[in-house]
């Protein structure tokens, strides 16, 4: 039998029942989201760059020297961004990557992450994997894998 009011309706102050047990699993995923989010956001930050910034460096530290495409970039953010040119714009006026234009399109820029970058990201890794570790470590390793089963299913129905 389900509880009367649910956890995240009490979170969120609601006197009343959500429409449907989508609904309000949907709102509990955005909360949950959020709450993860700021909280990894939070140990970023210190860092001096934004979560978005970072997830930037982290897709082009992978990317080896030869770097990417500003539009290859854009489609790997975990948060799809409108603004992946302001955003690289930022990282570059701050030195952390370095961008040219490919001399076989023009039309295509390169990103690469600079050695300041790598900096960056290097004196985040033990902090983010501890702030990884707090914000889910509660779970069991075959409820993550559950965990992550689900939300591939979710992500795969909805895009």
């Amino acid at each position: 039998m389900r509880p009367k009011t649910s956890r995240i309706q009490s979170e969120l102050k609601q006197k009343r029942p959500f429409r449907s047990r989508q609904q309000e699993t949907a709102i509990a995923l955005l909360r949950t989201a959020d709450v993860v989010r700021r909280r990894i956001a939070r140990v970023i930050e210190t860092g001096g760059v934004t979560l978005q910034q970072y997830n930037v460096l982290r897709i082009l530290a992978g990317a080896g020297p030869e770097g990417m495409p500003t539009l290859e970039i854009a489609g790997r953010m975990i948060e799809q961004t409108p603004g992946i040119t302001r955003l690289l714009d930022r990282l570059e006026a701050r030195k952390l990557v370095r961008r040219e234009r490919c001399p076989t399109d023009r039309r295509q820029v390169m990103c690469r992450i600079s050695d300041h970058g790598r900096e960056v990201l290097r004196k985040l890794d033990g902090p983010v994997n501890e702030a990884d570790h707090e914000a889910i470590g509660s779970l069991a390793a075959g409820d993550l894998d559950r965990l992550i089963g689900l939300l591939d299913a979710v992500r795969r129905e909805v895009e």
